[in-house]
């Protein structure tokens, strides 16, 4: 999951910012607010999206499923509608592993350079 890691301190993020950190376009997440009930992020009065962390999270869990394993959209409502916790967490162990993963890759790259 290509994820933008920098510390921000900020309430809200942008659509744009959001689809950012996803490397995904903005029309996708619009489009997931439309079909997963729990992607619905604040809405200024012009209708602009203010995502929170919170919000941002659940927009990792669905691209989890979406996107790193595979599921239907449909597949992936389901499973958050029955069981958010179970799946929040799976997503969690990802997205840790990739990190463990990345950070393998890079000291071996720096143990070929050694030798």
């Amino acid at each position: 999951m290509a994820l933008n890691t920098e510390k921000n301190l900020k309430l809200y993020y942008s659509i744009k910012e959001v689809a950012a950190m996803l490397n995904v376009p903005e029309s996708m997440l619009r489009f997931w607010e439309k079909e997963i009930p729990m992607l619905r992020p604040k809405t200024t009065g012009n209708n602009v999206r203010q995502y929170t962390q919170a919000d941002i999270e659940n927009v990792k869990v669905v691209y989890n499923l979406v996107k790193v394993r595979g599921f239907k959209l449909s597949a992936a409502r389901k499973m958050l509608r029955e069981n958010k916790q179970a799946v929040d967490g799976n997503a969690r162990v990802m997205e840790s592993l990739i990190k463990v993963r990345d950070e393998l890759k890079l000291l071996k790259k720096q143990l070929d350079y050694l030798e």
